[in-house]
């Protein structure tokens, strides 16, 4: 018979783990959408427009005796302006802070284009790296085994793991592995903390996430928005006021829509959202200010959580 003394003494004896774990890939390879799943929360935003991760989002799991911090950087691609050489160099900068790498791959993409640089790229990172074939249930099975071979035969991986980010088939056996891996030592946050990320910048980039849902058609992805006032109530509730900047006044136009309806929508879905985070009634005021080439501002970067590149 085991008494509770004994088992509080197994359970004292089994060293704790901890890590950052990066996730690295081309731009809408899933990188933000398994970093949810594997949180079991949302952490970082999704929408259907590349480069929608602009700096380094950690997210906060905890698996077995392991806590695990996952680090969703920017989609690496080609950059052409500013902005693009900014979250390029954030993204290959949390992979090399990072104890372990994780690159995500669409499996229906391949290696092609920007996957093969990345690849190309990983060859001069010393960390240990872990090959993630996402979207598999949208590809034959033999398919999926040339492209893990043909992954590993340009980077030398530990291990390579076949999922879906969406449904998350096989998300268990990856987080069964890094609680492994990862070296043993203290936890660095709190048990029930699942992000890094302060309360108005999540809020902010909720709003963003909504604004691309809504526009991504219409609207470059050169928009921001800023939490600019947080106001607690004595009511329980929230009163929080954001702006989104855009580029031109044609762009003002468009978030805002006709008698704006698209304002509206973005607001109401921010707010649904925020609301149910916080858990807490929130009060959403939007503000569409037009702030010409605010890419090439030194402090909406830092905003951003991005170092400005010269």
């Amino acid at each position: 018979m085991t008494t509770d003394n004994q088992q509080d003494t197994a359970a004292a004896a089994v060293p704790t783990r901890s890590g950052f774990v990066a996730l690295i890939g081309a731009t809408n390879a899933g990188k933000s959408t398994l970093v949810n799943r594997l949180v079991g929360a949302k952490v970082s935003i999704v929408s259907h427009k590349v480069q929608t991760t602009r700096a380094i989002v950690r997210g906060i799991a905890i698996h077995d005796n392991a806590q695990i911090v996952f680090m969703d950087t920017p989609g690496i691609f080609k950059p052409r302006r500013r902005l693009d050489r900014a979250m390029v160099t954030t993204a290959w900068g949390g992979a090399k802070d990072a104890d372990l790498i994780m690159l995500l791959i669409d499996s229906e993409r391949g290696i092609k284009g920007d996957a093969d640089t990345i690849l190309e790229g990983l060859k001069d990172v010393h960390q240990p790296k872990v090959l993630v074939l996402n979207k598999v249930d949208q590809v034959r099975r033999e398919d999926l085994l040339k492209l893990a071979a043909a992954a590993n035969e340009v980077v030398a991986f530990e291990r390579t793991f076949m999922i879906s980010a969406l449904t998350g088939s096989g998300c268990e056996d990856v987080m069964d592995y890094l609680a492994e891996r990862l070296p043993e030592g203290p936890w660095y946050y709190p048990e029930d903390q699942i992000s890094d990320l302060p309360m108005r910048q999540l809020a902010a980039e909720i709003t963003r996430e909504k604004l691309f849902l809504r526009l991504h058609q219409e609207l470059p992805y050169a928009s921001h928005v800023e939490t600019e006032k947080w106001e607690e109530r004595k009511d329980g509730s929230v009163r929080i006021e954001q702006v989104i900047y855009v580029e031109r006044d044609s762009q003002k136009k468009i978030a805002l829509g006709k008698g704006g309806e698209a304002i509206k929508a973005i607001s109401t879905a921010a707010r649904k959202e925020i609301s149910e985070i916080l858990e807490q009634p929130v009060h959403l005021f939007l503000f569409v200010k037009v702030r010409e080439n605010w890419g090439d501002d030194p402090e909406r970067f830092r905003e951003m959580g991005l170092d400005f590149p010269k």
